[in-house]
């Protein structure tokens, strides 16, 4: 049974930092394609980042090659997601999600992984 928690989201001013994490269970991360989404109420889930277990390459949304940082701890099973700078239009749910292999540039898709958590608010003020 695979699962993906999610953890590390909150409230937080303008400027301040986050750091969420997704502890998979059931399958193993490093092995796989894992990115973070994120989604406002009404609109469509976006992809945030990506990265790729088996080979280290990671994917950035344009908007956060400068803030964000996506790593991957292979001991504990978990998938972080570093957010510096934090701007009010980050404020979201924010999702993990897991597929098997590696799905290269299209890891923006949602439609690509079949595996999600069930999401860490983030809101900034």
């Amino acid at each position: 049974h695979v699962q993906l928690v999610e953890s590390g989201g909150g409230s937080v001013q303008a400027g301040g930092s986050l750091r969420l994490s997704c502890q998979g269970s059931g399958f193993t991360l490093a092995a796989n394609h894992i990115a973070w989404f994120r989604q406002v109420p009404g609109d469509e889930r976006e992809g945030v980042a990506g990265i790729y277990g088996g080979g280290g390459e990671t994917y950035y949304a344009d908007f956060a090659k400068a803030r964000f940082t996506i790593s991957i701890d292979k001991v504990e099973n978990t998938v972080f997601l570093e957010m510096n700078n934090l701007k009010p239009e980050d404020t979201a749910m924010y999702y993990c999600a897991a597929e098997r292999g590696d799905i290269g540039s299209r890891w923006s898709y949602s439609v690509q992984y079949a595996y999600w958590g069930q999401g860490t608010q983030v809101t900034v003020s």
